[in-house]
């Protein structure tokens, strides 16, 4: 058995602590928010993001960062993207070198176009991180929906420990010594998301989310692959696997907040309307920063950049796209 801190008591975060829990493992839930908390503790369930899922009696919750992190062999992080920095900070004081950090916040930071272990390790350099990705929707994983996903990390060892406490009959997890590839697949699919979402609420059919999935999936694996990734990654779970699932489920936050930009709501008028963290627009912004750096072509990421930032009318995007210059589908795929 392993003590497991799950810093962020969101969907994600109760999801992982009732599978860990299920495990046999000893599990923490830290929140910032003593309100969070004392509900969390009340009615043993989150009754706002993932009502009817009982959270075991085992499971324990604080606000004191201190508390949950004490002799533990673990630590989850599952806190929005923007908030990575400001968490690690916070963690710094009481990570000892044999913790193993599990990042399952997905996203890249804003600012600085930084992948969220590059973000982790410039505030605690002797972190082991392992990226836990793939197509994985909380609410699914809460009810023992089988999911299969990936322990990415260039430390195989730390990705062997974390698959172990995370193997269950339901919850599948594959190793990979690819962390950029996983983090860059799971970041980006949320801006394709929005776009599958935006193509819904315009009324468009399943011809265009195939081709939007299809040439998403192009897009990400040329940003990838010019970062240093494992071109074979974008075929996996944490590429066209976790993009066909965001893409496709009204689940996701993402593919909610595209559809009514879709039907015409403005863009902060979405993101009210879906009530949590739409991970896909800061990733936007960084994408098309790191395309610009690494001289890459992302027609779909620049026109979600021109509707989320500029105010481009979604159709004139998409009439955009449609009518670029002709190309050989394979030339530039990169894998």
């Amino acid at each position: 058995m392993s003590k497991v801190s799950i810093i962020g008591a969101g969907s994600w975060g109760v999801s992982l602590a009732v599978l860990l829990s299920s495990n046999g493992h000893e599990v923490c839930i830290w929140s910032l928010f003593q309100e969070e908390i004392d509900l969390l503790i009340k009615h043993r369930e989150h009754k706002d993001k993932l009502p009817g899922i009982k959270i075991p009696d085992t499971v324990q919750f604080t606000s004191d960062i201190e508390e949950c992190l004490k002799d533990n062999d673990y630590i989850v992080v599952v806190v929005p993207s923007q908030t990575v920095r400001a968490t690690s900070k916070l963690l710094a004081p009481y990570v000892s070198e044999d913790d193993i950090i599990v990042m399952c916040s997905k996203g890249l930071e804003e600012k600085t176009g930084l992948r969220l272990s590059q973000v982790v390790l410039s505030e605690i350099p002797e972190a082991k991180i392992v990226a836990l990705y793939g197509p994985s929707h909380a609410e699914e994983v809460a009810m023992g929906v089988p999911t299969t996903v990936v322990a990415a990390s260039e430390d195989i060892e730390a990705a062997m420990k974390v698959q172990d406490i995370f193997m269950s009959p339901v919850f599948r997890v594959y190793t990979s010594s690819d962390i950029v590839g996983a983090e860059i697949g799971s970041s980006l699919k949320n801006v394709i998301a929005l776009c599958a979402g935006i193509s819904d609420g315009l009324g468009y059919g399943d011809n265009s989310k195939a081709a939007l999935i299809t040439r998403g999936i192009t897009e990400i694996a040329r940003l990838g692959i010019a970062m240093g990734a494992n071109p074979k990654t974008f075929s996996g779970l944490t590429g066209i696997g976790d993009l066909i699932v965001t893409c496709t489920s009204k689940h996701s936050r993402n593919w909610q907040a595209g559809n009514l930009i879709g039907q015409g709501y403005s863009v902060d008028e979405a993101l009210k309307k879906v009530r949590m963290v739409v991970e896909g627009v800061s990733a936007t912004r960084a994408a098309k920063e790191l395309a610009e750096k690494y001289n890459v072509s992302m027609p779909i990421i620049q026109e979600a950049y021109s509707i989320l930032f500029e105010n481009k009318d979604c159709r004139q995007a998409v009439k955009d796209l449609m009518t670029r210059s002709r190309k050989h589908e394979t030339e530039d795929v990169g894998w």
